[in-house]
């Protein structure tokens, strides 16, 4: 689950060379698991394509047109960018076929294109005969399998430089990269696949890998499992700052965290709508608070530990003063929606409040929020890891900056990326029932950075299970398969 970047994995080769495995002997292993997709996509021995840059990627599609070609494959191989050194110049001399130069007459009739021009570790932007062929490549609209990672992809940050080729498959090798999973670059990936080279994962424990994806082995020791002491109590009582501008938000929210498991669930409304939620939330208990003050008397129960301020809340300064008693009371909180927007003009002092609150605290903005809360980091820093990343060290809070490719950042400068939220998990309310599952995971107990990520997997999972046509109100029903398989039973 580690998501390595362009430096991490220079490194991890380097120490693998040193090591013993000689690098001639990865670039076969990468180029026979090229082949061998690339026979798996393309059956017929017609006519394949092999675009080869000059470096190790290059040397890839060298040995994979080698071994396709023993296959009793036509393979056409063109090269790109001058000559090869080290490994990939041995690559090449075992080729011993013709090596062209690109003319878009050498796509016609093939019934696949090898993308192995540039891999993940590119970092400047595509321009020149290289841009021109990726451009034909893609107007050209046959399938084609990318090697590390589609040419013009940066492996860091998923952003395209310049141009870049869409791949209907992708290979890498030990580990994704950042940019197999973050936006744009993963819609260019196409299907990714992982094939192992012949490097020890041994070597990753002897480095600080810091970003990965999001999955349940990452947390799944963290997640909490009632047993046969448990009880409301012990598993929790999440109180939550109901607004009166939007009552759905928070109803949403509230039947998330019971369905993810507190214990139990306050919910503390303006008595002018107080009725609107007593009516419609059978296992939730509502109580009046028209301010600060009153949320305070409420936080005088202790078990009360997880709070959540934001959900359909209004913003402005009673907003504020929400969120400021939620922080002084030093509880596990969540801040959503409005909580955020509310700080736009005042974000140093949200963050100073946050500093001063030693119980985990979860920021859940969606790219707006983000930049209006963190504008210059957003105006600065073009990748959304990274964006993630300095806005939780900013703020000394988790930051799930939301999307289609969602980032969890903790201060300490862990990050995890996730992958399984289906398209029409984008609806009104989602968010909502998300900020419910954190703060739901958060009265139990669970340490905040793993509890960001088990909500957004479960997110996912829960909208996966539900299929087209979702809707918010569907997402807290959807979470009880997702818990049993979590549960084991």
């Amino acid at each position: 689950m580690e998501l390595l970047t362009r430096g991490e994995m220079a490194t991890v080769d380097e120490v693998s060379i040193a090591g013993g495995v000689p690098g001639i002997d990865r670039i076969e292993m990468a180029g026979s698991a090229v082949a061998d997709l690339a026979a798996s996509m393309c059956p017929s021995p017609g006519p394949v394509l092999v675009i080869c840059g000059r470096g190790n990627n290059g040397g890839d599609g060298y040995v994979a047109a080698r071994l396709l070609s023993e296959r009793g494959y036509e393979v056409r191989l063109a090269a790109l960018g001058g000559d090869l050194r080290g490994d990939a110049a041995e690559a090449r001399n075992r080729w011993k076929g013709e090596v062209r130069s690109f003319d878009q007459a050498l796509l016609i009739g093939c019934g696949l294109i090898i993308d192995a021009l540039y891999g993940a570790g590119l970092s400047r932007d595509v321009e020149g005969e290289a841009k021109a062929v990726i451009e034909a490549v893609n107007a050209f609209e046959k399938p084609v399998l990318a090697v590390d990672i589609p040419s013009g992809v940066d492996g860091d940050n998923g952003l395209v430089r310049g141009a870049a080729i869409r791949a209907a498959a992708t290979i890498t090798f030990f580990r994704y990269k950042p940019g197999h999973v973050l936006l744009p670059g993963r819609a260019l990936c196409g299907e990714k696949h992982l094939a192992p080279i012949g490097i020890s994962d041994a070597l990753l424990e002897k480095m600080m890998t810091r970003a990965f994806l999001n999955r349940r082995a990452l947390w799944d020791a963290f997640f909490p499992r009632p047993d046969g002491t448990s009880h409301k109590y012990t598993r929790g009582h999440a109180l939550i700052a109901a607004g009166s501008e939007m009552t759905g938000a928070a109803r949403l929210a509230a039947r998330a965290a019971l369905r993810s498991g507190a214990g139990v669930v306050t919910l503390a409304a303006n008595p002018d709508v107080l009725s609107i939620y007593q009516t419609a939330l059978e296992a939730v208990i509502v109580r009046p608070m028209a301010g600060p003050e009153e949320f305070s008397n409420l936080l005088e129960d202790e078990r009360r530990n997880a709070l959540l301020v934001g959900p359909g809340a209004g913003i402005g300064n009673p907003t504020r003063d929400l969120v400021r008693t939620a922080l002084a009371s030093k509880r596990a909180t969540v801040l959503d929606a409005d909580a955020l927007t509310s700080f736009e003009t005042q974000p140093r002092a949200l963050f100073t409040a946050i500093r001063e609150n030693a119980a985990p605290v979860v920021l859940t903005p969606h790219e707006g929020e983000f930049k209006r809360l963190f504008g210059q980091i957003h105006q600065s820093v073009p990748s959304k890891l990274e964006r993630a990343r300095e806005a939780a060290k900013l703020s000394g809070a988790i930051i799930v900056f939301k999307g289609a490719d969602t980032v969890i950042a903790a201060p300490d400068g862990r990050a995890a990326i996730s992958d399984n939220a289906p398209p029409w998990l984008a609806t009104a309310g989602a968010g909502d029932v998300l900020a419910g599952i954190v703060l739901g995971l958060l009265a139990q107990s669970m340490p905040g950075f793993e509890a960001a990520c088990a909500a957004v997997w479960m997110h996912g999972e829960a909208a996966r299970h539900v299929g087209p046509g979702l809707i918010a109100e569907d997402l807290p029903e959807a979470l009880m398969p997702v818990l049993r398989e979590l549960y084991g039973v």
